[in-house]
């Protein structure tokens, strides 16, 4: 796979993107534990993510993306791609192609303008999530909303299990359905659910936790791992101590234990873990 240029906002991005994927492989990229009844896992911690710093830009790569490449962190089953991103104020990304990926953005801190070639322009705020289903082929510009302040954001792509569909977009307020203490649902695969949906067999949630909450995560699907991603905070996830911005992938397993250590906030992605 070819990542879009990371570029300053009076660049014109050019190449073009492929997006490629293996239908037989598992997509967790480590080999399983010969005892496939056994939980398995994967721990990425923070300080080993790739970076960049553009000036503009700063980011972090949870998975290979642009000029990171890593053949042991190329995706966790059909999570492809996690960038933790800071934006400076007035600059971004201009037009730039997407095709038959499943592109959700989560603003961390500030906002977000997206324009694309389907006729969208809008604002995503923190309290938002927008996926964008690129299918047959997208172009979208993404730019900091504000002059002054920073914007920090999660991009996640995920491989569509449907190839060549009609592009589409969504964006909604999650505020209404936040839940203190509880992971609520911001994406599924089914369009009459709660959150955005996506043409993935793939359920995300976000909880913020008091310290010492403790919760279980029940797996929605057999074929399914889960990534847990630490956005502010520590946790403790299956006796895995995790600070802010560590990664932990989990499969073969029903259900996980979480419990915060401190005040905490935390994403997880229920993925397919076969490509």
């Amino acid at each position: 796979m070819v990542a879009p240029s990371v570029l300053k906002a009076d660049t014109k991005v050019t190449s073009d993107e492929k997006e490629t994927s293996t239908k037989t492989k598992l997509g967790h990229n480590h080999m399983p534990n010969s005892n496939m009844n056994t939980m398995n896992s994967v721990l990425h911690k923070a300080n080993t993510r790739g970076s960049a710093d553009h000036g503009w830009l700063k980011v972090n790569h949870t998975f290979s993306f642009a000029n990171y490449q890593n053949p042991n962190r190329m995706n966790f089953g059909v999570l492809r791609v996690l960038n933790d991103d800071t934006i400076s104020g007035g600059m971004g990304f201009n037009p730039h192609p997407h095709n038959n990926m499943e592109i959700i953005t989560i603003p961390l801190e500030g906002s977000i303008k997206h324009k694309d070639d389907m006729g969208n322009s809008s604002v995503i705020a923190r309290g938002d999530v927008q996926v964008m289903s690129a299918g047959k082929g997208v172009v979208h510009s993404e730019f900091n909303a504000h002059e002054q302040d920073d914007l920090k954001l999660l991009q996640i792509w995920l491989f569509s299990n449907k190839k060549n569909v009609e592009p589409r977009y969504q964006q909604i307020p999650i505020r209404d359905v936040e839940k203190k203490n509880e992971f609520y649902q911001i994406l599924s695969p089914h369009n009459d659910d709660q959150g955005v949906w996506i043409h993935q067999n793939a359920w995300f949630h976000l909880g913020e936790f008091e310290s010492k909450k403790r919760v279980t995560y029940k797996i929605q699907s057999a074929e399914n791992g889960i990534y847990a991603f630490i956005i502010e905070g520590k946790a403790t996830i299956e006796n895995q101590s995790l600070e802010k911005r560590d990664g932990f992938g989990l499969w073969n397993t029903d259900a996980i234990e979480i419990q915060a250590e401190e005040n905490s906030k935390i994403l997880l992605m229920e993925v397919p873990m076969k490509i």
